[in-house]
């Protein structure tokens, strides 16, 4: 066991993944020489070569799409995007190539493509660095969607994103790189895709986030806690696929549930899983879904930032809400 932050945790990962199998390779902006904006891919070209850690010319499109080709004639590509607001350049790469050849070619073909994107606001970043636009994915079938919050989970769940035989968006919140260390192993690990992490189990109240509004979610779950409230905490993990179970029993259990996200409301993850409980669990809610989000607008300049993100009482405020709309 080591001690790790997420960055070093994803570096550590890349590192032990391209040892271990010489068909991964990464490539992307200033992946090489300069080790990546925030340095998860720092020192990796000097142990693998320019062959494997390729620094690309600026066109998302091409990065995507010449990964796409790597990965149907049988190597392991792990695409850099350097923010996930610049990550439109290569939808249709993406969502119309990527997303789709193992259903377009009958299973012929897969595509084992991991598209790494750092994103989430808290640190101050000039437009379109600090979207969170994971929610414009979960249409594009074919395609799984990870959210890390923690270095432990990001080590496990970047391995298995590597070793899946299809295409993997890992999202990876810049504002929780450095924020703290935790204990992480340095054997190969895996933690499954698709499996939510119940962080902390509670009796009256659910609240589901992931990502990088776990922060200010776990900091709040603390002041509530305080307050005699008994919340169960869901770190999903990952968007795609959704763990309808675990979101299901925990809302079954306590009957009453709040999402928070970054993202923008409207069409969000938060209405996905509130749509879901309303389909599965509906007669065992006291109370309305309720969600804490950024506001239907683009992202806003950095004086500002801090009125848009979902903030510590912001959530506060919303639990309380759905208690006081409780029908028992």
């Amino acid at each position: 066991m080591s001690e790790m932050n997420m960055i070093e945790a994803i570096n550590f990962t890349l590192r032990q993944e391209m040892d271990a199998d010489e068909d991964v390779l990464i490539l992307g902006e200033d992946v090489g020489r300069n080790g990546g904006v925030f340095r998860a891919t720092d020192t990796l070209v000097d142990t693998f070569g320019e062959r494997r850690v390729v620094d690309t010319p600026l066109a998302e499109s091409a990065i995507i799409g010449t990964a796409v080709g790597m990965a149907i004639r049988g190597l392991k590509p792990i695409a850099e995007i350097q923010f996930l607001g610049f990550i439109y350049e290569a939808m249709d790469q993406i969502a119309a190539q990527a997303a789709r050849i193992r259903f377009r070619s009958a299973g012929s073909f897969h595509v084992p493509l991991v598209i790494r994107a750092p994103y989430s606001g808290g640190v101050k970043t000039p437009e379109l660095h600090s979207d969170s636009l994971e929610a414009l994915f979960m249409h594009s079938a074919g395609l799984k969607v990870i959210m890390p919050s923690t270095p432990k989970d990001a080590k496990g769940l970047l391995s298995a994103a590597i070793r899946d035989p299809d295409p993997v968006l890992f999202l990876e919140p810049m504002k929780l790189y450095r924020a703290f260390r935790e204990e992480v192993e340095e054997e190969r690990f895996t933690i499954d895709i698709g499996k939510a992490n119940v962080v902390k189990e509670g009796e009256d109240t659910t609240l589901i986030s992931w990502g990088s509004a776990m922060a200010e979610t776990k900091a709040a779950v603390q002041l509530l806690e305080e307050k005699g409230y008994s919340i169960e905490l869901i770190d999903l993990r990952t968007i795609v696929p959704l763990d309808e179970e675990t979101i299901i029993d925990s809302v079954m259990k306590t009957s009453r549930c709040v999402i928070v996200h970054e993202a923008v409301k409207s069409a969000g993850v938060g209405a996905e899983i509130s749509a879901i409980l309303n389909e599965k669990a509906l007669f065992y809610l006291s109370a309305p879904v309720l969600r804490v989000t950024g506001y239907d607008s683009p992202y806003p300049v950095p004086s500002i930032e801090n009125e848009w993100i979902p903030s510590v009482d912001r959530i506060m405020r919303q639990v309380k809400q759905v208690w006081e709309l409780s029908l028992d």
